[in-house]
């Protein structure tokens, strides 16, 4: 408690945690050094902080409860669910609270007859499919960390995941919220149903990175599993074919589940790493392509795909029904970012997003990119939809290499931009890519943006210095714009 009992600019931290205390049980309410170590950073391991105060609540009311005190005392709040995201968005602040929704683990109603569940928080994504597959359900969007990320988080950034390119991003299968607001308020937004009346709260709220408050409850949609399903793994000697191979899909009407491409580079890491035996390691690139629906529709797709394939010079085409082999399919992808830790002591993962047909030039830049830096790139991306994920391999032990490899993702997004894409796709844009904001938004679009998050955040205590940039962590030097923001960051 040494540090606690200190005061630190005029703050009584000692007295704030006993009232957290008196909120809380004394063992939900954690403030030793070694306690706060396990929550200094997310997935974004370089960027590191440690909060004052971790709260674990278990209730809506409990973190009512917290926030009010927070609201009524001036203490910036953070939310944290499974802290697998990838931008610093759940990333604590100096002498900030942090507050924990792992605990609030229940999955409150499942309603099959109007396709609805309704979980808390920390609810892992993957149990909602467990729970429910035995009635012939699922949940769509499937991040790669599903065994591992939670609801909360997922609602947070707006997650995607393999099957996004069908059946959309979790903004899609979100049809209420209940959300403590930054002054401790609860209130109920959306509804049992898809498309309520009025203005779309919702939709704002998801993919506000804790910004706007905290979510305590989510009504999810859940779909019936299809009928059939195949998976093509076709192999390409060039990310040229490959590319317009996916470009010749769409085109033709066909909108796969899913469709991811992986270059040779990180191919060959998932086979070092995993073993599947099943991507051929000379390839130069290869597709994963999902069907799945009625029989005799996946059937059809199927025959149209492969004929694509083949026109854009696949090599060879692996085709996988039984759902044990469709999983060995995709068992590399998914493994694809551990792949790389195996590699390579430290990894950076970007996530922008371009247009399909301009998939072949932009990893050609990423190419140039990556030797003008002198770093190794590996490309493992949703193509479908171009959202690409380059992961960047460096050693953080050596100085100066995490400033490099932050400059050459900054390149990248920079180059997303140009050919007319986004910053983000699904990993959000939290405390790593807010300097990039201006290069896709003018000032106008982000003082905008801020009077939103004003209208919710009025003393900027929900998560602050998230997404947007300020001369404090950007500098004065982007477009001459941020210094604009100063002024809003009070809110």
């Amino acid at each position: 408690m040494v540090a606690l009992e200190s005061r630190v600019d005029g703050r009584d931290w000692a007295k704030v945690v006993r009232s957290l205390e008196s909120v809380l049980d004394s063992e939900r309410v954690m403030r030793r050094k070694e306690e706060l170590l396990v929550y200094e950073c997310d997935g974004l391991t370089s960027y590191r902080q440690r909060p004052a105060v971790v709260t674990l609540p278990r209730t809506t009311q409990e973190v009512a409860a917290v926030v009010r005190l927070c609201h009524e005392q001036d203490i910036p709040f953070v939310t944290r669910g499974a802290g697998t995201g990838l931008s610093g968005g759940a990333l604590p602040i100096e002498e900030c609270v942090l507050i924990v929704t792992t605990c609030m683990q229940k999955i409150l109603d499942v309603d099959y007859d109007n396709q609805r569940v309704i979980v808390e928080p920390g609810v892992i994504n993957n149990w909602i499919t467990q729970t429910v597959s035995g009635a012939g359900f699922y949940y769509a969007p499937d991040p790669s960390s599903q065994l591992a990320c939670s609801i909360g988080g997922n609602v947070a950034e707006n997650s995607g995941g393999v099957h996004c390119l069908k059946y959309g991003v979790t903004t899609n299968h979100v049809l209420g919220l209940k959300v403590v607001l930054p002054n401790g308020e609860i209130v109920d937004i959306g509804g049992p149903v898809t498309e309520m009346p009025g203005y779309d709260l919702t939709g704002m709220f998801v993919g506000s990175e804790g910004t706007l408050g905290i979510v305590t409850e989510v009504t999810l949609r859940i779909l019936k599993s299809p009928e059939a399903v195949q998976v093509i793994l076709a192999d390409f000697t060039s990310v040229e074919a490959a590319g317009a191979t996916v470009s010749d899909i769409i085109s033709a009407g066909i909108i796969p589940a899913g469709m991811e491409m992986m270059d040779n580079f990180s191919l060959n890491a998932v086979e070092d790493t995993v073993g599947t035996n099943c991507y051929p390691r000379d390839a130069v690139a290869i597709l994963l392509i999902e069907v799945d629906g009625a029989p005799a529709e996946v059937a059809a797709s199927a025959k149209q795909i492969e004929a694509f394939c083949y026109k854009n010079g696949a090599r060879q085409l692996t085709h996988a029904t039984e759902a044990e082999e469709r999983g060995r399919l995709w068992k590399g992808r998914k493994a694809a970012f551990a792949a790389m830790g195996q590699i390579s002591p430290d990894y950076y993962v970007q996530d922008g997003v371009i247009p399909r047909t301009r998939l072949p030039e932009v990893l050609k830049e990423i190419e140039q990119l990556g030797a003008q830096h002198g770093y190794r790139v590996a490309n493992v991306f949703h193509a479908g939809d171009g959202n690409l994920h380059p992961l960047i391999l460096y050693n953080n032990a050596v100085p100066g290499e995490l400033e490099a490899v932050e400059a050459l993702g900054g390149d990248i997004l920079k180059a997303c931009v140009r050919v007319g894409g986004s910053i983000s796709g699904e990993h959000g844009v939290g405390a790593d890519k807010r300097c990039y904001m201006p290069e896709m938004f003018s000032a106008t679009d982000l003082e905008t943006m801020q009077w939103v998050r004003g209208a919710m955040n009025k003393k900027g205590l929900a998560n602050p210095t998230k997404i947007f940039p300020t001369p404090k962590t950007c500098g004065e030097a982007a477009h001459g714009t941020i210094g604009k923001f100063e002024e809003l960051e009070r809110f």
